[in-house]
């Protein structure tokens, strides 16, 4: 099980089989997921299979992610997500999505700082990276806003929906992190 994480607004915590509907908000809207690489979930079966594959993952120790709640209501309005862990390496890659609802509220702002830190401290990483389309500026600048660094240009990275999709490669060392 993964540790909750708080914020002033948000509990970062496990998803369970009653978050499905939520996971669907977030990852079955095609504006949502425009920047992400995957296509949008087609149906609440979608949903519920991708709950099974980050079990699956957490299981193998591959990956952490987290359903973004809100503090007051536990509604799932994203997830938080620790990728690729390597622990020879001390390295993950942070990603995060949020239910276009929620656009333009801080919340990314407000959890980013906090998975840092748990990233840096209980899982003693050295290193965080993060790869954000070039086209997601809200993206770019909560990255930048706490001391992730351009690092590279990955031209075409992802193939999604028919469209050919850069990426910006980030990375953050915990020395560097003021957190």
């Amino acid at each position: 099980m993964l540790p909750t994480i708080a914020t002033p607004r948000l509990r970062l915590r496990w998803l369970t089989a009653a978050d499905v509907p939520a996971l669907f908000a977030v990852f079955g809207d095609a504006e949502a997921c425009r920047y992400l690489s995957r296509p949008p979930l087609r149906d609440l079966a979608g949903a519920a299979q991708l709950l099974a594959e980050i079990e699956g993952c957490f299981a193998a120790g591959s990956l952490l992610q987290w359903g973004m709640a809100l503090l007051e209501t536990d509604e799932v309005i994203g997830t938080f997500t620790l990728a690729a862990i390597t622990h020879e390496h001390r390295r993950a890659e942070v990603g995060y999505a949020i239910a276009r609802a929620h656009w333009g509220r801080g919340y990314i702002g407000e959890a980013l700082p906090a998975m840092v830190r748990h990233a840096f401290g209980a899982l003693d990483l050295h290193r965080l990276e993060a790869d954000v389309d070039p086209r997601n500026g809200a993206s770019i600048r909560a990255l930048e806003r706490i001391g992730f660094r351009l690092e590279g240009h990955l031209r075409e990275r992802y193939h999604v929906n028919g469209e050919a999709q850069d990426a910006l490669l980030y990375g953050l060392l915990r020395r560097e992190w003021a957190g």
